[in-house]
């Protein structure tokens, strides 16, 4: 029996949207889910790279189920706002595997996850996809299905046909049960109006330093953007800094700005 509560993945599905893309600045534990949700997130990603890297894992594959359903169990307790849940290829070896997956990560309380194709044939996710769906149908959960599609973000196949290779896996994934598609690794307005055209549920694209703000991303079709680990990489970034400061000048300026310890000790003892 599923805990994700119905209210909110019927929000967490309207969300999607051109005219406001649904912005994510994914999370990686409860501290940071809580501080994002507080800056007015209307919603919470997790990343799976960052879920890895904070319980001392390498990313790709490597996490096993039990600690990222885990992890997708505290943060979605912690926060009020939908949550939805990277889980990579789905942690398992098959598509039934993957059902387990789902199952327990709607047990968890997230009303959405990403999957993603990676290496794998487009035949492999769309058979992953469509048992992510049965296991949420089976469930009676509203499930946002949300399809990667990595032919950029890995460089798959020969640059002159890669948009034509993503639509085609967009489409295999579509028929397979996908509500959406996530194509990171594209920044040029070119490209992802074109993906938006051609992909008929919503586009979810990457974002960073150097891609268009969340409007323009919107105004060419956009209606979801993520930050994927940059945020856990920007955090680790800080430590680094400080630490590197601290013992090669004995200096402290890397801590400036900082919350301080009451905002930070006051989201964590009275959730919202």
């Amino acid at each position: 029996m599923t805990t994700s509560r119905p209210n909110n993945a019927e929000l967490f599905r309207s969300l999607h949207t051109p005219s406001a893309p649904l912005a994510l600045a994914n999370a990686w534990d409860v501290a940071s889910a809580r501080v994002i949700e507080a800056a007015g997130a209307p919603a919470i990603a997790t990343t799976s790279a960052g879920v890895a890297w904070s319980l001392g894992s390498p990313d790709g594959d490597v996490l096993t189920r039990d600690q990222a359903l885990d992890a997708v169990a505290r943060i979605a307790a912690a926060v009020a706002v939908p949550v939805t849940a990277d889980i990579e290829g789905g942690f398992g070896q098959d598509a039934a595997d993957v059902a387990e997956t789902v199952t327990g990560v709607l047990a968890a309380g997230a009303v959405g996850v990403n999957i993603e194709d990676g290496a794998r044939p487009p035949r492999e996710l769309a058979a992953r996809l469509a048992a992510a769906r049965r296991a949420a149908d089976q469930a009676g959960a509203d499930l946002f299905l949300n399809a990667r599609v990595d032919t950029y973000l890995r460089g798959l196949g020969d640059p002159e046909t890669r948009l034509e290779e993503t639509l085609a896996r967009a489409r295999t994934y579509i028929d397979a049960g996908a509500d959406g598609v996530f194509v990171p690794g594209v920044t040029d307005a070119d490209t992802i109006a074109a993906l938006a055209d051609g992909i008929s549920v919503p586009l979810n694209v990457l974002a960073g330093p150097g891609a268009p703000a969340i409007a323009e991303l919107g105004a060419l079709g956009a209606a979801r953007v993520s930050l994927g680990s940059g945020v856990t990489l920007a955090a680790y970034a800080t430590a680094q800094r400080a630490a590197r400061e601290l013992l090669t000048g004995g200096s402290y300026d890397s801590l400036t700005g900082a919350l301080t310890y009451a905002e930070l000790n006051e989201l964590l003892a009275k959730p919202e």
